[in-house]
């Protein structure tokens, strides 16, 4: 009994002594009962007390588990390698730089794309990280399980199918049902009719987008299905999006014969006659907001057919850089209800109208070839940022001389500039670094590094983080 409350004692007087050195006084005085150990003099006093409190609060108290423990599984291995040792302190670091959390999904699907992952340690996906590549789904599933009460599903690796739906935890399913819908889209299709309806209204969007892949006519009972009787609007508006994909869109209307009277369809040329689509300016605040809301429930295939032409026809006579609002409406509109054949058309339309600035909004739907291609036009075509490039030609990108381009002229004289100072420039860089192939990147740190810049400029970081690291992923 007496050795309990001799510690209950000195517990007790722990609490006055870490107060007295947190605001920088002795507490020696504080520690009576360790009069004798601690002696007279002040200063070796609190050396003593120092080491005493130490072994005394590290043998003495200790934390109590939880009455109840949980053993969680082990962190799933991966289906891609981990981003060698010596790298990962250069990866933290970007991250660190780059406290966006789109920056840090930059990053990994980089890595992805060149055939690498994050180690755990570094970054870890949260289980609504919906964003990030689909590589990390059971990374996504094992932060869902460590935060769930229990873990009901079993994780598995067979075919997705209606009977095996609930084995699944969320990121692993939606990876497995859009590797489903590549191998066997009707496959596919028959698992979300008889699963979807089950769902939250988030989980059926992102589930259901996933039709966008090898879509076709075989699609347009189940997506005529939901357009007309899914309870939450967001998903209606996805199916319609892609049935007007399939030129199936709502009929044509009111509101789409208001909206093909502010354009009009002229001709041009004497010996050449071709066709413009040109914008009649509103004429007050009213009918700027009339046309965008016209725009926002438009259709390509009603939108053209009102005007009198085919949607590639449309496209082909449209009067880019004449009237900014209008030409991003109708991207959205060729974005969300148009076929790829339109999308690339749009995409090469503007290219050679010297509207990239659009490409970034087509960027989602075109392939990665196609988006590289015409980041590196537009680079050395139209002089976009590397930022800008970045956007268009997304993780897959393998440019090889960046720098060679107006963008590249641009940057390597802001750095040189006299007043130039030690954090300009960052986003260029590091954008640099995301496009660059590894070859391209080697090249672009030594005229860097050969223009005044320190080897170890953090700015520097995601283009040595390239240069540094083998590409073992599938070309765009």
């Amino acid at each position: 009994m007496t050795e309990v409350i001799e510690a209950e004692t000195m517990l007790d007087a722990m609490g006055a002594v870490l107060t007295r050195w947190t605001m920088g006084s002795a507490a020696a005085p504080a520690a009576a009962f360790w009069r004798a150990e601690l002696g007279d003099d002040p200063t070796e006093a609190e050396l003593r007390l120092l080491a005493l409190s130490g072994q005394f609060l590290g043998a003495a108290v200790t934390m109590e588990p939880a009455a109840t423990l949980r053993v969680l599984p082990d962190v799933p291995a991966l289906t891609l390698p981990t981003l060698p040792e010596p790298l990962r302190p250069l990866a933290r670091r970007i991250l660190a730089a780059k406290k966006q959390a789109q920056s840090g999904i930059e990053l990994v699907h980089f890595l992805a794309a060149r055939g690498w992952t994050m180690h755990p340690g570094d970054w870890m996906p949260a289980a609504a990280d919906d964003d990030a590549p689909d590589v990390y789904a059971t990374w996504r599933d094992w932060a869902a399980i460590a935060a769930a009460d229990g873990a009901a599903r079993r994780q598995t690796n067979d075919r997705l199918t209606a009977d095996n739906w609930e084995d699944f935890w969320p990121a692993a399913r939606k990876a497995a049902l859009a590797k489903l819908r590549h191998d066997d889209p009707s496959a596919a299709r028959a698992v979300l009719e008889a699963r979807l309806a089950g769902e939250t209204a988030d989980t059926r969007l992102r589930l259901l987008s996933l039709l966008s892949e090898r879509l076709s006519d075989d699609d347009v009972t189940f997506l005529e299905g939901i357009a007309a009787n899914d309870r939450a609007p967001k998903v209606k508006a996805l199916a319609t999006s892609l049935l007007g994909r399939l030129g199936h869109g709502p009929a044509s209307g009111e509101d789409i014969a208001e909206l093909a009277g502010f354009f009009s369809v002229k001709t041009k040329g004497l010996l050449r006659r071709s066709r413009v689509v040109q914008a009649e300016p509103p004429k007050t605040p009213a009918q700027w907001q009339r046309r965008k809301a016209l725009f926002e429930g438009a259709d390509l295939a009603a939108f053209s057919g009102a005007l009198g032409l085919a949607p590639q026809e449309l496209i082909a006579a449209w009067d880019w850089n004449v009237d900014h609002a209008a030409d991003m409406a109708l991207i959205n509109v060729i974005v969300s209800t148009g076929t790829d054949a339109h999308v690339t058309q749009a995409a090469d339309a503007i290219s050679q109208g010297d509207a990239t600035g659009l490409i970034a909004a087509l960027a989602p739907r075109l392939s990665p070839a196609e988006r590289a291609g015409h980041a590196e036009t537009a680079l050395h075509s139209h002089g976009i940022s590397f930022e800008l490039a970045q956007q268009v030609a997304g993780p897959a990108a393998r440019l090889d001389d960046p720098l060679s381009a107006p963008a590249g002229k641009t940057l390597l004289a802001a750095l040189q500039r006299d007043d130039a100072k030690p954090s300009d420039q960052f986003a260029e860089l590091h954008a640099l670094g995301l496009i660059a192939s590894r070859d391209g990147a080697q090249r672009s740190l030594q005229r860097l590094t050969g223009a005044g810049l320190l080897q170890g400029d953090p700015r520097l970081d995601m283009l040595r983080l390239n240069a540094a690291l083998d590409d073992n992923g599938a070309n765009p």
